[in-house]
């Protein structure tokens, strides 16, 4: 059950008691009276205030719910996942005109002699970048759980996921454009055919030629993404990276608030344009740097860590 549910449901009872055991307390001299009555109300008085707390910690406990409820319902989300879809077929016609056009850190490093003769490709992310699972983050508010590795792992094996908007029409755009489609995914090796099956049921384009769906520790060395990465820029000339999190695109990016937005300044060219970033507020590395990536704190501590990041800017 609900614990505001819960608290709502056995305050009376509570109240109840006190005052059944105020009653059959010693009867007290007639001056007394009025400073029991005062008493006891004070008892009732602190009980509702922390009932109040309880239920307002408890509803806290849900910090997806608004999230999740954006993702599911608002126009506006799918219409900034189409937006950011739309720049990037946009942009991934300009790469194609330009051989010197990668969105591959190393491989601009590296000099465009080393990659311009390259088949092209784009790399997209899986999570909330082509499958949306906010029916699992539904899941868990409803359920009153938190995320848990056998939970994700069951919800991705019934391969029911449904398209991020946008997203099945720009692959085909690239398919049709002669460019190779790469799912690039922090998803576990050992889920990788569910997450091929549901791709393919969606009428996703997945050709593998010779990998197209790179899952976590598929290889050996293959559990950050900069491998995963650096494998398809050894094959391909990459025109776009596209995901949700900032470790789509870059590494080292597991660190504080401040030091993740000074690294993307180092990046102001590429948001955009070689880096299309499709939204989600659900999860993300941006919410581990919230509380250092301490995800074992206990949920009010998570709470206070995530409040210590605001800026309501009061007047002095």
């Amino acid at each position: 059950m609900n614990p505001s549910a819960v608290v709502s449901r056995f305050l009376p009872v509570v109240v109840g008691l006190t005052l059944l055991a105020a009653a059959c307390q010693t009867t007290r001299p007639p001056q007394s009276s009025d400073r029991t009555v005062s008493a006891l109300q004070e008892r009732v008085d602190s009980l509702r205030a922390a009932t109040d707390s309880l239920s307002r910690a408890a509803y806290l406990r849900k910090p997806f719910l608004h999230s999740t409820l954006w993702a599911q319902t608002a126009v506006e989300y799918a219409g900034t996942a189409r937006q950011a879809y739309g720049l990037a077929e946009i942009m991934m016609r300009r790469g194609l005109t330009d051989s010197t056009w990668t969105a591959s850190i190393e491989q601009a490093e590296a000099g465009a002699e080393s990659y311009r003769t390259k088949p092209p490709a784009v790399v997209l992310d899986v999570d909330e970048t082509v499958l949306d699972n906010s029916p699992y983050q539904a899941r868990l508010i409803r359920d009153d759980e938190s995320y848990e590795p056998e939970s994700w792992k069951a919800w991705v094996r019934e391969a029911r996921a449904d398209p991020v908007p946008g997203a099945r029409a720009f692959t085909h755009a690239a398919v049709q454009n002669g460019v190779q489609v790469i799912y690039l995914t922090n998803r576990d090796a050992d889920v990788e055919a569910a997450t091929r099956t549901n791709l393919e049921a969606l009428g996703f384009p997945v050709d593998d030629a010779p990998d197209a769906v790179l899952t976590q520790a598929e290889r050996p060395g293959w559990e950050p993404k900069t491998t995963r990465r650096q494998w398809v820029a050894d094959r391909y000339r990459i025109l776009l990276l596209i995901g949700d999190n900032f470790g789509d695109f870059a590494a080292e990016v597991d660190t504080t608030v401040a030091a993740r937005r000074q690294r993307s300044q180092a990046f102001r060219e590429y948001w955009g344009a070689r880096w299309i970033v499709l939204p989600n507020a659900q999860y993300g590395s941006w919410e581990g740097a919230l509380h250092d990536f301490s995800y074992g704190l206990p949920p009010l501590r998570l709470l206070e860590a995530k409040h210590e990041h605001l800026h309501p800017k009061r007047p002095e």
